[in-house]
């Protein structure tokens, strides 16, 4: 347990960046989701319209520090090859 001040602090700000985090976690897990929903049903569009979406969410998720940036690039890279696959 927290004993000073400044540790009693920390551990409301800790406690609030986690909420955070979790949330826009979850909001760009949602968002990878549509993607590959939309991808299993087979229509293209709605495919490339949850990508371009989802794209933006992933760079932010990346920019905040809650993924890494090289894996949020990987993950926007592997989805967007899936969707032109689709065409093929």
């Amino acid at each position: 347990m927290a004993n000073t001040k400044s540790a009693k602090k920390a551990v409301r700000q800790i406690t609030r960046r986690t909420a955070v985090n979790k949330a826009r976690r979850s909001h760009m897990r949602t968002s990878i989701r549509r993607v590959e929903e939309a991808i299993a049903t087979g229509n293209k569009e709605a495919a490339q319209a949850a990508l371009k979406e989802a794209e933006p969410v992933m760079a932010r998720t990346a920019q905040k520090g809650i993924l890494h940036r090289r894996a949020a690039s990987r993950k926007v890279s592997r989805l967007s090859k899936r969707v032109v696959a689709m065409g093929a």
